[in-house]
């Protein structure tokens, strides 16, 4: 068979004119060049250089393979430097997914978009799911990574869930809302409100600490009659149909008509978490380590 080493040592002395000038850029002896080229030129059976008193000149037959050597040595080399960026997490396809809760928004999405300029060699799938949908989607291999809101409630072997980032809960309400022009409010204050999110016994995420907040007051939050989990929720409030507790960053993707209100209570605040197989390959470890910044 032949062997890499034989077709770059052939382009090496085709391209330098001379076997001497060939075995200094390889940085071999002579003799040990020109035994690698009479095995190849053996295995083809025909000669590839004529071998003259001042230099050696291409056969037909080498004239012919020369193109061929070099276009074989090219597709190596792209193999190899292919084979090492996928490797080193450097190249592939990623797929991410996050709850409705974390939008793509601010700081999140700046530090999504710095790693795409970074890597042009990935890219990036990304969709939406409940934070319970995400980590069974991780679980079964059909996700790489999850943005969710904690807490979460079922554990998966085989997964970790690391904290990304902390940020503080407000309360949203329509513009007309009587405590729309309020500058704070205590979360004892809306036991007699209509909550458009309610937990699901199922479930984790935003709702289910909302609920543990009011909970904590000694009441739970009162079903508005249309209710909702999704960023759907932003449009019910704006009609009028009930209150939410929501994370600072939902502002920036909520309708014009919200009131936010801060809340007076210490702890109202939402963690948003990463989830990834813990064997995860190197294209993930990449993203989570500029994720993670």
């Amino acid at each position: 068979m032949i062997s890499t080493r034989q077709l770059h040592y052939f382009v090496e002395i085709a391209e330098a004119g001379s076997f001497s000038a060939a075995a200094e850029r390889v940085c071999v002896a002579q003799s040990a060049l020109s035994r690698q080229i009479k095995e190849l030129e053996g295995k083809l059976d025909t000669a590839l250089f004529e071998r003259t008193a001042r230099q050696p000149r291409l056969t037909a037959a080498g004239q012919a393979f020369l193109p061929r050597a070099r276009a074989l040595l090219g597709d190596l080399d792209k193999a190899s430097r292919l084979a090492s960026e996928i490797g080193q997490g450097l190249r592939g396809s990623l797929r991410l997914s996050h709850s409705s809760t974390v939008p793509l928004t601010g700081a999140l999405l700046t530090r999504l978009s710095n790693y795409l300029q970074d890597n042009p060699g990935v890219s990036m799938e990304i969709a939406q799911a409940s934070s319970e949908a995400q980590l069974e989607d991780l679980a079964e291999g059909r996700l790489e990574l999850g943005l969710l809101r904690l807490p979460v409630l079922r554990q998966h072997e085989g997964l970790s869930v690391q904290p990304l980032f902390e940020e503080p809960l407000l309360l949203a309400v329509a513009a007309d809302h009587p405590l729309a022009g309020e500058p704070r409010v205590h979360l004892a204050q809306l036991r007699d409100e209509a909550f458009i999110s309610i937990p699901h016994r199922q479930r984790g995420g935003l709702s289910y600490l909302s609920a543990e907040l009011c909970m904590r007051e000694g009441f739970f939050p009162r079903a508005a009659r249309v209710v909702s989990r999704k960023t759907t929720q932003l449009q019910l409030i704006q009609a009028g149909f009930g209150v939410a507790l929501l994370p600072q960053c939902m502002r920036d993707i909520a309708p014009a008509g919200l009131r936010w209100v801060a809340l007076a209570d210490e702890g109202c605040v939402s963690s948003v978490a990463l989830a990834y197989r813990r064997d995860a390959g190197p294209l993930v470890q990449q993203v989570l380590a500029h994720l993670q910044g």
